[in-house]
């Protein structure tokens, strides 16, 4: 397979399982008064994802790994992104009772998966050949994916808060924890995604003058980056020091998160796709 079709084919399974977790979780809730838990689905259920992801990181591959070097577009970082949510929730899910985002991860992946074909990068990395670089770009595409995970997990607590006085509620929401076992969980995805981005900033501190030539510059880029790093510390702190849950823990989440994207993703967007640089 070339070109675009394998974009195209990771995109239709991808549309195909979406599906078919929308209309399961359908009817479940219509044939029970109370919707019935979607863990005691069959267990290859849990595995359908899988198909669509194996399709998803041959043509992610394909974009980005070339002769000369590492080509990470915007299109292709935000797939790579949206790749590792997908592979790092399916394993944490095999460990932890998270019910599924599968019905809502799967549509966003859809769009995803195409991004790479949509906005594809023009010219490789610099530096690419340096580990010290490699070590960066491995841990900044992996903090991303957990917060990414993270800021999902804090809207379906939202939405279970919001629903959980109501006597009807949907089969996706009757399927998570209860919210105290999800708050515990939450903070714990952004335990691990704070160290991982600490490493980030500090390999990019650390490796810029190595890798790129030159001291970092405090661009953008790294503003937000380091606004991020903040807003995650103080939640993280608050948490241990003042108790925080709920929906400050939420807020604080959301916010750090689109600060996050505000680095990088939007930092790439208009560099590439508005600049054309």
């Amino acid at each position: 397979m070339g070109g675009i079709l394998p974009y195209l084919l990771s995109a239709l399974l991808y549309a195909a399982v979406a599906a078919y977790y929308w209309r399961s979780t359908r009817t479940a809730s219509e044939s029970a008064p109370s919707p019935a838990p979607l863990r005691s689905a069959p267990a290859w259920r849990h595995h359908l994802i899988l198909l669509p992801l194996a399709v998803h990181g041959y043509s992610l591959g394909s974009s980005i790994f070339g002769d000369d070097g590492l080509y990470l577009g915007v299109g292709s970082a935000v797939s790579a992104i949206v790749f590792l949510t997908i592979v790092v929730y399916w394993a944490g899910s095999r460990f932890y009772s998270l019910g599924t985002l599968h019905p809502v991860v799967a549509p966003v992946a859809v769009v995803a998966s195409i991004l790479p074909a949509v906005f594809p990068a023009t010219h490789p990395l610099p530096n690419t050949d340096a580990p010290a670089f490699k070590f960066h770009l491995l841990i900044a595409l992996l903090a991303y994916s957990l917060f990414t995970i993270a800021a999902l997990h804090a809207l379906f607590m939202a939405l279970v808060e919001k629903r959980l006085h109501q006597a009807a509620r949907s089969a996706v929401l009757s399927d998570f924890p209860p919210l105290l076992t999800m708050e515990r969980l939450l903070f714990r995805i952004i335990g691990a995604g704070f160290v991982l981005l600490t490493l980030t900033l500090a390999s990019g501190i650390v490796f810029s003058e190595e890798v790129f030539g030159k001291p970092i510059q405090f661009n953008h880029k790294t503003v937000f980056g380091l606004v991020s790093w903040a807003v995650y510390a103080a939640l993280l702190g608050g948490r241990w020091l003042y108790g925080w849950r709920g929906r400050v823990a939420i807020r604080w989440t959301l916010a750090g998160f689109a600060a996050l994207l505000l680095a990088y993703v939007g930092s790439k967007f208009v560099l590439e796709v508005i600049l054309r640089r």
